[in-house]
């Protein structure tokens, strides 16, 4: 791919796809934004955003399984951090994008189809379209 007016950027479409995949659930987005502030336990993060704490097991296996984050063993403990400190910066830099949309009131509508969601949860919803970002 090409960068007008700078080097070429290379670009894995593949991982694209498995960020677009753990940001297409407002949980996951919750989760990555916490982890983004500190590594965090699973029930710390349960307790802090009001989520259960099977609900932060079974969204932390999908972007672990994503390959976003990774576990650290503290004693008997599993800490979750980012996996690449370039995640860390990608995510601020997505969360600082001003978005345009158009004056007909296209801010009101999903870009993506609701039942998008992550392939380890097989069973709960089917993947319609690939890395594409829900709002």
């Amino acid at each position: 791919m090409s960068n007008p007016g700078g080097p070429a950027v290379a670009v894995n479409a593949a991982a694209l796809a498995r960020v677009g995949t753990a940001l297409a659930d407002e949980n996951r987005r919750r989760l990555l934004l916490a982890l983004l502030e500190a590594p965090a336990y699973p029930s710390d993060l349960a307790e802090t955003l009001g989520m259960t704490r099977g609900n932060v097991s079974n969204h932390l296996s999908c972007l672990r399984g994503c390959g976003l984050v990774r576990t650290v063993p503290v004693g008997r403990r599993v800490r979750y951090e980012l996996a690449d400190p370039k995640l860390a910066h990608a995510l601020a830099d997505l969360a600082a994008l001003v978005l345009l949309v158009d004056s007909e009131g296209a801010a009101d509508q999903v870009c993506a189809p609701d039942d998008y969601a992550c392939p380890a949860d097989e069973g709960t919803a089917t993947t319609t379209a690939e890395g594409a970002l829900h709002g």
